[in-house]
Protein backbone atom coordinates (compact mmCIF):
# COMPACT_ATOMS: atom_id res chain seq x y z
CA UNK A 1 0.00 0.00 0.00
CA UNK A 2 1.19 3.60 -0.97
CA UNK A 3 1.66 5.20 2.73
CA UNK A 4 -1.36 7.86 3.13
CA UNK A 5 -3.77 6.01 0.86
CA UNK A 6 -6.33 3.78 1.93
CA UNK A 7 -5.57 0.12 -0.19
CA UNK A 8 -9.47 0.02 -1.44
CA UNK A 9 -8.85 3.61 -2.76
CA UNK A 10 -5.60 3.11 -4.22
CA UNK A 11 -7.46 0.40 -6.02
CA UNK A 12 -10.35 2.08 -6.76
CA UNK A 13 -8.22 4.96 -8.56
CA UNK A 14 -6.16 2.13 -10.76
CA UNK A 15 -9.69 1.18 -11.98
CA UNK A 16 -10.63 4.62 -12.69
CA UNK A 17 -7.80 5.34 -14.75
CA UNK A 18 -8.12 1.99 -16.42
CA UNK A 19 -11.50 2.46 -17.31
CA UNK A 20 -10.68 5.93 -18.91
CA UNK A 21 -7.90 4.80 -20.66
CA UNK A 22 -10.20 2.02 -22.12
CA UNK A 23 -12.77 4.61 -23.29
CA UNK A 24 -10.19 6.55 -24.64
CA UNK A 25 -8.07 3.99 -27.06
CA UNK A 26 -11.55 2.85 -27.94
CA UNK A 27 -12.65 5.93 -29.26
CA UNK A 28 -8.75 6.39 -31.37
CA UNK A 29 -9.42 2.22 -32.41
CA UNK A 30 -12.91 3.17 -33.39
CA UNK A 31 -11.79 6.04 -35.54
CA UNK A 32 -9.55 4.31 -37.24
CA UNK A 33 -11.74 1.29 -38.35
CA UNK A 34 -14.35 4.12 -39.66
CA UNK A 35 -11.55 5.62 -41.40
CA UNK A 36 -10.88 2.74 -43.18
CA UNK A 37 -11.94 2.06 -46.64
CA UNK A 38 -13.48 -1.33 -46.05
CA UNK A 39 -17.73 -2.12 -45.66
CA UNK A 40 -20.01 -0.40 -44.14
CA UNK A 41 -21.12 -3.56 -42.15
CA UNK A 42 -17.53 -4.80 -41.62
CA UNK A 43 -16.75 -1.91 -40.11
CA UNK A 44 -20.04 -2.05 -37.41
CA UNK A 45 -19.17 -5.37 -36.67
CA UNK A 46 -15.27 -4.83 -36.38
CA UNK A 47 -16.35 -1.74 -33.43
CA UNK A 48 -18.89 -4.27 -32.22
CA UNK A 49 -16.41 -6.77 -31.28
CA UNK A 50 -13.97 -4.50 -30.02
CA UNK A 51 -16.21 -3.05 -27.79
CA UNK A 52 -17.33 -6.55 -26.70
CA UNK A 53 -13.62 -7.43 -25.81
CA UNK A 54 -12.35 -4.50 -24.05
CA UNK A 55 -15.47 -4.56 -21.60
CA UNK A 56 -14.77 -8.03 -20.87
CA UNK A 57 -10.96 -7.33 -20.39
CA UNK A 58 -11.74 -4.37 -18.00
CA UNK A 59 -14.43 -6.00 -16.40
CA UNK A 60 -12.16 -9.28 -15.67
CA UNK A 61 -9.28 -6.82 -14.39
CA UNK A 62 -11.56 -5.22 -11.73
CA UNK A 63 -13.06 -8.30 -10.75
CA UNK A 64 -9.18 -9.63 -9.80
CA UNK A 65 -8.32 -6.76 -8.20
CA UNK A 66 -11.46 -6.37 -6.01
CA UNK A 67 -12.53 -10.00 -5.37
CA UNK A 68 -10.58 -12.44 -2.87
CA UNK A 69 -9.16 -14.99 -5.44
CA UNK A 70 -9.27 -18.61 -4.38
CA UNK A 71 -7.73 -19.84 -7.37
CA UNK A 72 -4.54 -21.88 -6.03
CA UNK A 73 -1.91 -22.72 -8.20
CA UNK A 74 -3.71 -22.03 -11.40
CA UNK A 75 -2.07 -23.79 -14.85
CA UNK A 76 0.10 -22.00 -16.86
CA UNK A 77 -1.72 -21.79 -19.60
CA UNK A 78 -4.23 -19.88 -17.57
CA UNK A 79 -1.67 -17.74 -15.99
CA UNK A 80 -0.03 -16.91 -19.98
CA UNK A 81 -3.10 -17.04 -21.42
CA UNK A 82 -5.85 -15.16 -19.16
CA UNK A 83 -4.23 -13.65 -15.94
CA UNK A 84 -1.19 -11.55 -17.32
CA UNK A 85 -2.29 -10.85 -20.38
CA UNK A 86 -5.23 -9.23 -18.61
CA UNK A 87 -3.43 -7.65 -16.23
CA UNK A 88 -0.58 -6.28 -18.61
CA UNK A 89 -3.09 -4.85 -21.13
CA UNK A 90 -5.21 -3.27 -18.60
CA UNK A 91 -2.47 -1.59 -16.63
CA UNK A 92 -0.42 -0.56 -20.04
CA UNK A 93 -3.37 1.03 -21.05
CA UNK A 94 -3.22 3.48 -18.83
CA UNK A 95 0.42 4.95 -19.85
CA UNK A 96 -0.62 3.47 -23.99
CA UNK A 97 -4.02 6.35 -23.76
CA UNK A 98 -1.69 8.89 -21.65
CA UNK A 99 1.49 8.84 -24.40
CA UNK A 100 -1.49 8.71 -27.34
CA UNK A 101 -3.02 11.57 -25.59
CA UNK A 102 -0.35 13.67 -25.34
CA UNK A 103 0.75 13.01 -28.79
CA UNK A 104 -2.52 14.08 -30.23
CA UNK A 105 -2.20 17.49 -27.95
CA UNK A 106 0.88 18.33 -29.54
CA UNK A 107 0.49 17.15 -32.74
CA UNK A 108 -2.96 19.45 -32.64
CA UNK A 109 -0.85 22.82 -31.33
CA UNK A 110 2.30 22.28 -33.76
CA UNK A 111 -0.35 22.67 -36.32
CA UNK A 112 -1.95 25.66 -34.35
CA UNK A 113 1.45 27.43 -34.20
CA UNK A 114 1.67 25.88 -38.05
CA UNK A 115 -1.14 27.85 -38.83
CA UNK A 116 -0.56 31.22 -37.48
CA UNK A 117 3.26 31.28 -38.46
CA UNK A 118 1.45 31.07 -42.39
CA UNK A 119 -1.00 33.26 -41.04
CA UNK A 120 -4.22 30.49 -41.59
CA UNK A 121 -6.91 30.68 -39.87
CA UNK A 122 -6.89 26.93 -40.83
CA UNK A 123 -4.27 25.12 -41.54
CA UNK A 124 -5.64 21.62 -41.26
CA UNK A 125 -8.30 22.69 -43.82
CA UNK A 126 -6.40 24.60 -46.03
CA UNK A 127 -3.25 21.94 -46.42
CA UNK A 128 -3.67 19.46 -49.23
CA UNK A 129 -3.92 15.41 -47.55
CA UNK A 130 -0.61 13.62 -47.72
CA UNK A 131 -1.76 9.94 -47.56
CA UNK A 132 1.81 8.86 -47.23
CA UNK A 133 2.43 10.88 -44.16
CA UNK A 134 -0.90 10.21 -42.94
CA UNK A 135 0.58 6.27 -43.03
CA UNK A 136 3.60 7.18 -41.66
CA UNK A 137 1.98 8.86 -38.56
CA UNK A 138 -0.51 6.14 -38.21
CA UNK A 139 2.19 3.64 -37.95
CA UNK A 140 4.26 5.95 -35.08
CA UNK A 141 1.08 6.24 -33.02
CA UNK A 142 0.87 2.55 -33.24
CA UNK A 143 4.28 2.13 -32.23
CA UNK A 144 4.19 4.60 -29.37
CA UNK A 145 0.79 2.91 -28.31
CA UNK A 146 2.55 -0.53 -28.37
CA UNK A 147 5.75 0.66 -26.47
CA UNK A 148 4.08 0.77 -23.12
CA UNK A 149 2.37 -3.10 -23.31
CA UNK A 150 5.74 -4.27 -24.73
CA UNK A 151 7.43 -3.15 -21.08
CA UNK A 152 4.83 -3.85 -19.28
CA UNK A 153 5.13 -7.85 -20.97
CA UNK A 154 8.48 -7.70 -20.11
CA UNK A 155 7.89 -6.92 -16.83
CA UNK A 156 5.30 -9.41 -16.27
CA UNK A 157 6.55 -12.19 -17.82
CA UNK A 158 10.24 -11.96 -17.39
CA UNK A 159 11.63 -9.37 -15.06
CA UNK A 160 8.84 -10.04 -12.35
CA UNK A 161 10.50 -13.49 -12.13
CA UNK A 162 14.57 -12.97 -12.49
CA UNK A 163 15.34 -12.38 -8.96
CA UNK A 164 18.79 -11.50 -7.87
CA UNK A 165 20.73 -12.41 -4.58
CA UNK A 166 21.92 -9.26 -2.47
CA UNK A 167 24.50 -9.73 -0.10
CA UNK A 168 25.44 -7.24 2.52
CA UNK A 169 28.07 -7.70 5.14
CA UNK A 170 27.24 -5.81 8.31
CA UNK A 171 28.11 -5.12 11.83
CA UNK A 172 25.84 -6.91 14.28
CA UNK A 173 27.76 -7.97 17.44
CA UNK A 174 27.16 -11.71 16.70
CA UNK A 175 28.37 -13.67 13.56
CA UNK A 176 25.58 -14.83 11.54
CA UNK A 177 24.41 -15.90 8.32
CA UNK A 178 21.36 -14.54 7.73
CA UNK A 179 18.32 -14.70 4.92
CA UNK A 180 15.36 -12.47 4.57
CA UNK A 181 12.50 -12.73 2.33
CA UNK A 182 9.35 -10.06 1.96
CA UNK A 183 6.78 -9.16 0.77
CA UNK A 184 6.21 -12.87 -1.06
CA UNK A 185 2.64 -11.86 -2.19
CA UNK A 186 1.29 -15.92 -2.78
CA UNK A 187 -1.44 -15.82 -4.83
CA UNK A 188 -2.48 -15.79 -8.60
CA UNK A 189 0.67 -14.43 -9.44
CA UNK A 190 3.02 -15.80 -7.07
CA UNK A 191 2.22 -19.28 -7.55
CA UNK A 192 3.29 -22.51 -5.27
CA UNK A 193 5.59 -23.41 -8.05
CA UNK A 194 7.35 -20.01 -7.85
CA UNK A 195 7.50 -20.13 -3.81
CA UNK A 196 9.30 -23.22 -3.98
CA UNK A 197 12.02 -22.00 -6.09
CA UNK A 198 12.71 -18.94 -4.11
CA UNK A 199 12.24 -21.71 -0.82
CA UNK A 200 15.08 -24.02 -2.72
CA UNK A 201 17.42 -20.81 -2.98
CA UNK A 202 17.14 -20.00 0.64
CA UNK A 203 17.77 -23.44 1.64
CA UNK A 204 20.70 -23.65 -0.45
CA UNK A 205 22.20 -20.41 0.84
CA UNK A 206 22.45 -22.62 4.20
CA UNK A 207 21.17 -19.55 6.67
CA UNK A 208 22.30 -19.81 10.72
CA UNK A 209 18.99 -17.73 10.48
CA UNK A 210 15.81 -16.89 8.47
CA UNK A 211 13.61 -14.32 8.42
CA UNK A 212 9.85 -13.25 6.61
CA UNK A 213 9.14 -9.74 7.07
CA UNK A 214 5.13 -9.68 6.33
CA UNK A 215 2.98 -9.58 3.54
CA UNK A 216 2.61 -12.86 2.51
CA UNK A 217 -0.44 -13.50 0.64
CA UNK A 218 -1.76 -10.94 -1.91
CA UNK A 219 -5.53 -10.83 -1.36
CA UNK A 220 -7.03 -14.26 -0.18
CA UNK A 221 -6.08 -16.55 3.13
CA UNK A 222 -6.41 -19.60 0.86
CA UNK A 223 -2.88 -19.30 -0.39
CA UNK A 224 -1.38 -18.69 2.95
CA UNK A 225 -0.88 -22.59 4.40
CA UNK A 226 0.78 -23.30 0.55
CA UNK A 227 2.95 -20.36 1.27
CA UNK A 228 3.69 -21.29 5.18
CA UNK A 229 4.50 -24.67 4.16
CA UNK A 230 7.27 -23.90 1.72
CA UNK A 231 8.94 -21.66 3.52
CA UNK A 232 8.90 -24.02 6.45
CA UNK A 233 10.73 -26.35 4.70
CA UNK A 234 13.70 -24.08 5.27
CA UNK A 235 16.15 -25.41 7.81
CA UNK A 236 18.10 -22.81 9.43
CA UNK A 237 20.34 -23.14 12.63
CA UNK A 238 18.87 -20.93 14.61
CA UNK A 239 15.04 -20.87 13.36
CA UNK A 240 12.89 -18.95 11.62
CA UNK A 241 11.24 -15.75 12.61
CA UNK A 242 8.36 -13.79 10.48
CA UNK A 243 5.88 -10.80 11.48
CA UNK A 244 3.00 -9.41 9.94
CA UNK A 245 2.15 -7.34 6.78
CA UNK A 246 -0.35 -5.11 5.71
CA UNK A 247 -2.22 -7.51 3.67
CA UNK A 248 -2.44 -10.05 6.40
CA UNK A 249 -4.56 -7.56 8.11
CA UNK A 250 -6.69 -6.90 5.04
CA UNK A 251 -7.13 -10.15 3.73
CA UNK A 252 -6.29 -12.73 6.75
CA UNK A 253 -7.62 -14.30 9.70
CA UNK A 254 -5.62 -13.76 12.92
CA UNK A 255 -6.17 -16.87 14.91
CA UNK A 256 -5.41 -19.17 11.41
CA UNK A 257 -2.81 -17.00 11.02
CA UNK A 258 -0.85 -17.59 14.56
CA UNK A 259 -2.01 -21.16 13.92
CA UNK A 260 -0.96 -22.49 10.44
CA UNK A 261 2.47 -20.33 11.88
CA UNK A 262 2.74 -22.65 14.95
CA UNK A 263 1.75 -25.61 13.19
CA UNK A 264 4.86 -25.19 10.94
CA UNK A 265 7.78 -24.15 14.10
CA UNK A 266 8.14 -20.39 12.47
CA UNK A 267 8.02 -17.93 14.99
CA UNK A 268 5.74 -15.35 14.87
CA UNK A 269 6.80 -12.32 16.54
CA UNK A 270 4.50 -9.08 16.94
CA UNK A 271 5.36 -6.86 19.55
CA UNK A 272 7.59 -9.45 21.03
CA UNK A 273 10.99 -10.35 21.06
CA UNK A 274 13.17 -13.90 21.69
CA UNK A 275 16.71 -14.07 22.98
CA UNK A 276 19.03 -17.18 20.92
CA UNK A 277 21.80 -18.85 22.39
CA UNK A 278 24.64 -18.71 20.35
CA UNK A 279 28.19 -19.88 20.66
CA UNK A 280 29.98 -16.56 20.75
CA UNK A 281 26.98 -15.01 22.82
CA UNK A 282 23.67 -14.79 23.11
CA UNK A 283 21.35 -12.50 20.18
CA UNK A 284 17.49 -11.51 20.03
CA UNK A 285 14.95 -11.18 17.41
CA UNK A 286 11.99 -9.05 17.64
CA UNK A 287 9.26 -7.97 16.08
CA UNK A 288 6.38 -5.55 15.33
CA UNK A 289 3.26 -5.27 13.91
CA UNK A 290 2.25 -3.12 11.02
CA UNK A 291 3.05 0.02 11.43
CA UNK A 292 0.02 1.39 9.77
CA UNK A 293 -2.87 -1.32 10.17
CA UNK A 294 -1.65 -3.25 12.83
CA UNK A 295 -1.15 -2.63 16.43
CA UNK A 296 2.55 -2.16 16.82
CA UNK A 297 4.44 -1.18 19.82
CA UNK A 298 7.98 -0.76 19.87
CA UNK A 299 8.53 -0.77 23.73
CA UNK A 300 6.61 -3.66 24.40
CA UNK A 301 8.55 -5.29 22.00
CA UNK A 302 11.76 -4.75 23.82
CA UNK A 303 10.62 -4.60 27.29
CA UNK A 304 12.83 -7.09 29.22
CA UNK A 305 15.52 -7.34 26.85
CA UNK A 306 18.95 -6.29 27.60
CA UNK A 307 20.49 -3.76 25.57
CA UNK A 308 23.68 -4.93 25.88
CA UNK A 309 22.48 -7.87 23.63
CA UNK A 310 23.03 -7.43 20.01
CA UNK A 311 19.29 -6.82 18.53
CA UNK A 312 17.70 -7.53 15.53
CA UNK A 313 14.56 -6.00 14.44
CA UNK A 314 11.83 -7.13 12.28
CA UNK A 315 9.27 -4.43 11.08
CA UNK A 316 7.04 -4.76 7.46
CA UNK A 317 7.37 -1.22 7.08
CA UNK A 318 10.56 0.65 7.39
CA UNK A 319 9.52 3.74 8.89
CA UNK A 320 9.97 2.58 12.68
CA UNK A 321 13.56 2.88 11.74
CA UNK A 322 14.59 6.34 13.55
CA UNK A 323 12.89 5.16 16.83
CA UNK A 324 14.57 1.46 16.44
CA UNK A 325 18.28 3.77 16.20
CA UNK A 326 17.24 5.49 19.07
CA UNK A 327 16.98 2.34 21.35
CA UNK A 328 20.22 1.48 19.83
CA UNK A 329 19.03 -1.38 17.96
CA UNK A 330 22.08 -2.14 15.81
CA UNK A 331 19.71 -3.70 12.71
CA UNK A 332 16.58 -3.41 11.56
CA UNK A 333 15.07 -5.60 8.28
CA UNK A 334 11.78 -4.08 6.80
CA UNK A 335 10.20 -4.43 3.20
CA UNK A 336 7.01 -3.09 1.91
CA UNK A 337 7.72 -0.95 -0.64
CA UNK A 338 8.63 -3.37 -3.24
CA UNK A 339 12.26 -1.20 -4.10
CA UNK A 340 8.70 0.80 -6.29
CA UNK A 341 7.75 -2.30 -7.83
CA UNK A 342 8.13 0.04 -11.53
CA UNK A 343 10.71 2.73 -11.01
CA UNK A 344 12.44 5.06 -13.50
CA UNK A 345 16.28 5.22 -12.83
CA UNK A 346 17.45 8.95 -13.61
CA UNK A 347 20.68 10.78 -13.09
CA UNK A 348 19.06 12.72 -10.52
CA UNK A 349 17.89 10.22 -8.40
CA UNK A 350 15.26 6.94 -9.01
CA UNK A 351 11.40 7.68 -9.04
CA UNK A 352 8.61 5.76 -8.69
CA UNK A 353 5.15 5.82 -5.99
CA UNK A 354 7.73 4.73 -3.65
CA UNK A 355 10.31 6.61 -3.85
CA UNK A 356 7.92 9.80 -4.20
CA UNK A 357 6.39 8.13 -0.45
CA UNK A 358 8.98 7.40 2.05
CA UNK A 359 12.30 8.12 2.65
CA UNK A 360 12.76 4.44 3.00
CA UNK A 361 12.05 2.66 -0.23
CA UNK A 362 14.72 0.02 -0.71
CA UNK A 363 18.23 -0.46 0.55
CA UNK A 364 20.72 0.07 3.33
CA UNK A 365 20.15 3.13 5.80
CA UNK A 366 22.16 4.16 8.87
CA UNK A 367 21.29 6.52 12.15
CA UNK A 368 24.77 6.49 13.96
CA UNK A 369 25.17 2.67 14.95
CA UNK A 370 22.39 1.80 13.60
CA UNK A 371 21.56 0.44 10.37
CA UNK A 372 18.03 -0.49 8.44
CA UNK A 373 17.83 -2.32 5.18
CA UNK A 374 14.97 -2.17 3.03
CA UNK A 375 14.14 -5.83 0.57
CA UNK A 376 12.15 -5.11 -2.60
CA UNK A 377 11.17 -8.37 -1.57
CA UNK A 378 10.01 -11.43 -4.47
CA UNK A 379 6.30 -10.93 -5.03
CA UNK A 380 3.76 -7.95 -6.62
CA UNK A 381 0.88 -6.03 -6.02
CA UNK A 382 -1.90 -4.84 -8.22
CA UNK A 383 -0.17 -5.71 -11.38
CA UNK A 384 2.57 -8.40 -11.79
CA UNK A 385 4.40 -6.00 -13.70
CA UNK A 386 7.78 -4.88 -12.18
CA UNK A 387 10.47 -3.17 -14.06
CA UNK A 388 13.84 -1.59 -12.64
CA UNK A 389 12.97 -3.16 -9.22
CA UNK A 390 13.75 -6.91 -9.58
CA UNK A 391 12.95 -9.53 -6.90
CA UNK A 392 15.46 -10.21 -4.15
CA UNK A 393 16.82 -12.69 -1.88
CA UNK A 394 18.81 -10.90 0.62
CA UNK A 395 22.16 -12.92 2.35
CA UNK A 396 23.54 -10.82 5.06
CA UNK A 397 27.19 -11.85 6.51
CA UNK A 398 27.37 -10.52 10.02
CA UNK A 399 29.81 -10.07 12.34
Amino acid sequence: MILGIRFPRLRLILVVLALLAQAYLFARIRQAILSSNRSVRFKSRAIGLVAVAMGLIFAFYAYLLFSHIPWVNPPMAAQFGLLYPVAVWNFSSIFSALLLALAQVAGRLGRMIAGLVRGQADPVALAPVNLSRRRLLQAGMGGLAAAPMLLAGYGAAYAGKAYEIKELSLPFGQPLRLVQLTDIHAGIYMTRQDMRRYADQVIALQPDLFVLTGDFISNSMAFFPGCVEEMARVRARYGIFATLGNHEHWWGRPNEIQAIFRQHRISLLTNAHVVIPAEQGSFAVAGIDDLLVGQPDLEAALRGLDTAIPTLLLSHRPEIFPQAAAHGIPLTLAGHWHGGQIKLSLPGGDISMAHLRTPYPEGLYRINASRLYVSRGIGTTFTPIRLNAPPEVTVFHLT
